[in-house]
């Protein structure tokens, strides 16, 4: 005797739509539900605000939408930001083309865990991203839940890295590939920004582990309370440091989505981690994202 999987839906507070919960920790996809009417809808907007909140990121499927639905879809959650390396479509600024086709080289900006943008004083808030053209096969993303990465570190960890501040650059990530003078005006326009290892998601009150691929060292770790000789510094806080960044690499913290054409995802950038696998070159893999601008981490 076979058993058929049913996914488990509920439906959502209005009764529009359903709402099918994808993991334990983080993840839900929406069925039923169009985004185009979210762009122009307060109550139905109020509702897809709602359950980012609580799944931390939102999948939906086959979304007819056009380019100026996307951007006022996520302009309902705030003003758009450009990307100052990544390419913007021309005719609906801050949504920006993310397309890794034939005619670019394989890059690895995207194959690693990271939260967008943390380079900046005020990182971003979200990102709604669209699939544009698919692999054939591949090309998938992972989502991190870091709510629960500081959660279930262990209490001794929690106490060492209170009050831990960390600097976070484009220059050192983006910047490394590029010629002298480029890289180090790019540095210019972005300095490198200062942000706490424990981030408090500023809606929830929930402690956030906030350290990622763009993190290049604690800036408060040597004091004389935890620097008793040379090594406790060097290496001592960079293994510290690399150890979070390893958190995000759990997998009972992730979900993982399979794009489709018209897929989307819509994501809370202050508490989570992605990861976008490149497993599939030399396939093309397009995407479009409008990122939200955020608030400073303090």
């Amino acid at each position: 005797m076979t058993t058929t999987y049913e996914p488990e839906l509920t439906v959502s507070p209005s009764g529009d739509f359903r709402v099918e919960r994808l993991t334990a920790s983080i993840g839900a996809e929406l069925h039923g539900v169009s985004l185009a009417d979210a762009a122009r809808s307060d109550d139905l907007f109020a509702e897809l605000r709602s359950l980012l909140l609580e799944h931390r990121v939102l999948f939906v499927r086959d979304q007819d939408i056009t380019r100026a639905e996307h951007v006022a879809l996520a302009e309902r959650f705030g003003p758009l930001e450009d990307h100052p390396v990544a390419g913007s479509d021309p005719d609906h600024p801050g949504l920006v083309r993310i397309y890794k086709d034939l005619d670019s080289a394989p890059e690895h900006y995207e194959n690693a865990y990271h939260c967008d943008a943390t380079w900046r004083e005020a990182p971003p808030m979200g990102s709604i991203l669209r699939c544009v053209e698919t692999p054939r096969v591949g090309g998938d993303t992972i989502w991190v839940n870091m709510v629960a990465a500081y959660e279930r570190l262990p209490e001794q960890v929690k106490e060492q890295i209170e009050g831990l501040r960390a600097r976070h650059s484009i220059e050192a990530t983006f910047g490394a590939s590029m010629p002298a003078g480029r890289r180090l005006a790019l540095k210019e326009r972005f300095p490198d920004a200062e942000h706490p290892v424990v981030r408090t998601h500023p809606e929830t009150g929930e402690k956030v582990l906030f350290v990622n691929a763009f993190t290049t060292h604690l800036v408060n770790f040597h004091t004389p309370d935890r620097v008793r000789f040379g090594f406790d510094y060097t290496p001592g806080a960079g293994e510290l440091l690399n150890y979070l960044i390893r958190q995000a690499a759990v997998p009972e913290y992730q979900v993982r989505w399979r794009w489709t054409p018209n897929s989307f995802a819509i994501w809370d950038n202050r508490c989570t981690q992605h990861y976008a696998v490149q497993d599939y070159w030399p396939d093309v893999r397009k995407m479009e994202r409008a990122g939200i601008c955020g608030t400073p981490t303090f």
